[in-house]
């Protein structure tokens, strides 16, 4: 519920908080070892592929979503998605779990501190926008989300308004969602000792779970996002991933 909101209302895929998470609950039901962080970043990106229809449709009909922006970016995300999959497949699970707590930190302290951009500052050019957005789907990958927790601060750098970064980067979680959870599937699927019910990297049972609630309450999030203040909520949810970063660094 809580990543379907947040993927409607931050822009973001919700895998920021449904990674620590899952890797919380998993023990618990018999999955562990060394691929567990793995499985967890897999079904992660698997969910907000569905999440993310709802949310990119919802905030569609509002209006929000700037096409040709998304045009402009899908290319590199997905490209990007497929190289965070491949990279991560190799790291060990204990690294990995590093490397997602450093980054969700330096993500939440961009959404909590980030300063406001020069109003002459734009989107980049072809050249270096595709960098810039195979750099971000490439890192969403490997977190397992859909990579508006950097896109939408980079829109809003760009003096894209916060409405339309928001939409935007909602839009652009599915093409990084799918890429990058097939990118999962294919590099865990000859992988041995995974639990049943797999496909690759995805555990199936939890991906149904995780995928009707979000997609119930993607549209929430998509609404709520329209009438409440971004300044603050941006920062609520900052301090958020922060404590839920320095869980997955310490853990």
């Amino acid at each position: 519920m809580v990543g379907g909101v947040a993927a409607g209302l931050l822009g973001i895929g919700g895998g920021l908080i449904m990674v620590p998470v899952l890797l919380m609950i998993f023990p618990t039901i018999g999955i562990s070892g060394p691929h567990l962080v793995h499985i967890a970043i897999g079904t992660s990106l698997a969910a907000i592929v569905f999440a993310s229809i709802t949310s990119v449709y919802s905030h569609h009909r509002h209006g929000g979503v700037l096409w040709g922006v998304f045009a402009r970016f899908a290319p590199g995300m997905a490209l990007g998605a497929i190289l965070g999959s491949t990279v991560a497949h190799y790291l060990p699970g204990d690294v990995l779990k590093i490397v997602f707590g450093v980054l969700e930190i330096a993500v939440a302290l961009q959404m909590a501190f980030g300063k406001t951009p020069p109003a002459s500052r734009q989107l980049p050019g072809i050249v270096p926008l595709t960098g810039v957005s195979s750099t971000f789907g490439a890192i969403a990958s490997i977190m397992g989300m859909g990579g508006g927790a950097m896109t939408t601060p980079f829109f809003l750098y760009c003096n894209i308004t916060a409405r339309n970064a928001i939409a935007t980067s909602a839009s652009l979680t599915l093409p990084t969602a799918l890429f990058g959870a097939a990118g999962y599937v294919v590099s865990g699927w000859t992988i041995e000792g995974l639990p049943e019910m797999t496909a690759g990297y995805v555990y199936l049972p939890a991906l149904i779970g995780i995928a009707v609630f979000s997609v119930l309450f993607a549209p929430i999030g998509a609404k709520l996002a329209q009438i409440l203040p971004a300044r603050t909520l941006k920062r609520i949810f900052a301090f958020v991933l922060m404590g839920l970063g320095v869980h997955m660094i310490l853990a």
